[in-house]
């Protein structure tokens, strides 16, 4: 199981993530509005050595439209490795519903007691 946490009413976790000899740990929101893998800044993606694979028109919160670049990484979740598509983005970043498919995670968020859970489903 990963334990997650609120800030301000935002449910974080903790996601692992690697490209060649590089590894972040970075928090990252968990968006079930996010049908995607992964969003991260372009800080990370460039400490990762990520390359952009292309770009990919994707709908924002706001219902916008917008063009994204798109890179491929390896995710890591309690001892377990796949690869994910990652979006480079300003905006903070996302753990979308794709991660959470690819690794069989259901989440669990209780916004009574404030605790982010992600376990197998």
């Amino acid at each position: 199981m990963v334990e997650g946490y609120f800030a301000q009413d935002i449910p974080f976790v903790r996601v692992n993530l690697a490209w060649g000899d590089s590894i972040q740990s970075p928090f990252t929101v968990l968006d079930t509005g996010f049908t995607g893998d992964l969003q991260v800044t372009p800080t990370i993606a460039q400490e990762l050595g990520l390359q952009v694979a292309g770009v990919i028109q994707t709908q924002v919160a706001n219902e916008d439209v917008v063009e994204m670049p798109v890179a491929l990484a390896v995710a890591g979740m309690e001892g377990i490795s796949r690869y994910v598509q990652v979006l480079i983005s300003n905006s903070m970043p996302l753990a979308g519903i794709g991660l959470l498919s690819k690794f069989s995670y259901k989440a669990i968020v209780d916004c009574r007691k404030m605790t982010v859970q992600l376990e197998r489903a």
